[in-house]
């Protein structure tokens, strides 16, 4: 963590630039895209979908917004970047605005089908055709046996004081709320550091597991982490950060004796139901394809098809295996990872996060994820699916 002191010096040295900073934070706390994304009807669509034999497409009903966007968006494109000097620091901000005006016009889209589905694309892309044979690779191998870890037997309060204990490893606090309306059986609302466990749902010693290593052991130290850099853009969100924040949490996973294939699998399986929707797949498609193809049971595959067609088609989920794939090679090849854990960053602005670290503008981080001091993974073909993926 940066001293007072410290910081009031670069604040004193960079006034241009933390005074813009502090600006877009202010204005980035009004926007999380995962509040308004996760449809509030959830349960009762998915009752009336199975009870029309996967037929009827889901209506889906969404958070109102609690802001007027065409204001926000002009307050975002106020902002005189002309006053930062340095030039790398001075484009990286320009793509952040840039990055969370179209944050802003995804959430003013949620629901309104290709709209929101065109606006998902500038921020989260589509699947290339490598990433869908990565995922086809993945799927072609058969399916482990199955075990007492991966019975679903815990109920949300017992996995609550799992996490409570769980997070006793580290120095930071942790809030936790139990939800209705998330799509995962838990997630981090990085706005309000807090850990969202999903009520209706029971979970598995394994996913117990999986959920710490990746919600707390990654995205919940880069929230932290984040926090404490000089610069509020660390804690708020590099462009094109999710790709680097989930494959370093699925790595977590891996690292921490967590992965699966079965969960390598889930991840496939995003991919190709993203894939779907550039194909124009309605949500009774992708649902056949992922329960009546490939044989996944039909809550799991609801729940995927629903992470992908929520708002009007989220591709964000394809991200999970590339950001997989890229830290894995990344750890083969022994380069550092410490620089990723610096907040929500991503490895497309290395060469400018390494640039603000020489100013003192990126300071050592506080807060190391535990499942990266050994290799607890033991599962030979996961070693071998991930040394080979393209």
């Amino acid at each position: 963590m940066i001293e007072v002191k410290r910081q009031l010096e670069l604040q004193k040295e960079y006034p241009a630039l933390f005074d813009i900073d502090s600006n877009l934070n202010r204005l980035v706390k009004r926007i999380e895209l995962l509040n308004y994304v996760n449809p509030l009807n959830i349960e009762k669509e998915k009752h009336r979908f199975f009870a029309s034999k996967y037929t009827l497409e889901p209506e889906f009903k969404y958070p109102k917004l609690k802001f007027d966007s065409y204001k926000l968006q002009r307050l975002f494109f106020s902002q005189r970047l002309e006053r930062i000097e340095d030039e790398s620091i001075r484009k990286l901000y320009q793509d952040v605005i840039y990055y969370y005006a179209n944050m802003i016009q995804c959430i003013e889209t949620i629901g309104q089908g290709k709209k929101f589905y065109y606006n998902s694309l500038r921020a989260f892309g589509t699947p290339t055709e490598k990433d869908v044979q990565n995922a086809r690779f993945i799927l072609h191998f058969k399916d482990e046996p199955s075990s007492v870890d991966m019975d679903k037997v815990f109920s949300p309060d017992e996995a609550k004081a799992y996490f409570e204990d769980y997070i006793t490893r580290y120095t930071f606090p942790l809030k936790i709320r139990f939800s209705t309306n998330i799509a995962a059986e838990a997630m981090v609302s990085n706005s309000s550091q807090t850990l969202l466990i999903k009520k209706n749902v029971k979970f598995s010693k394994n996913q117990l597991l999986t959920l710490a290593n990746h919600e707390i052991g990654v995205h919940l130290v880069t929230t932290f982490n984040g926090l404490d850099q000089p610069l509020k853009i660390f804690s708020n969100g590099l462009p094109k950060n999710v790709e680097t924040q989930e494959g370093l949490s699925v790595f977590s996973e891996y690292m921490g004796g967590a992965l699966t294939l079965r969960r390598l699998k889930e991840l496939a399986y995003r991919v190709m139901a993203a894939d779907g929707l550039i194909k124009g797949y309605s949500f009774a498609d992708t649902f056949d394809l992922i329960h009546g193809q490939y044989k996944l049971n039909r809550e799991e595959a609801f729940g995927i098809t629903l992470r992908a067609h929520r708002g009007g088609g989220f591709t964000k989920d394809r991200l999970y295996l590339s950001g997989l794939r890229k830290i894995y090679k990344r750890y083969q090849n022994e380069e550092p990872l410490d620089i990723l854990f610096t907040g929500k960053v991503s490895l497309d602005y290395e060469e400018q996060m390494n640039h603000l670290r020489q100013l003192g503008l990126v300071q050592p981080i506080t807060h190391k994820s535990l499942s990266f001091e050994q290799k607890l993974n033991t599962n030979n073909t996961l070693d071998f699916i991930l040394n080979n993926l393209k």
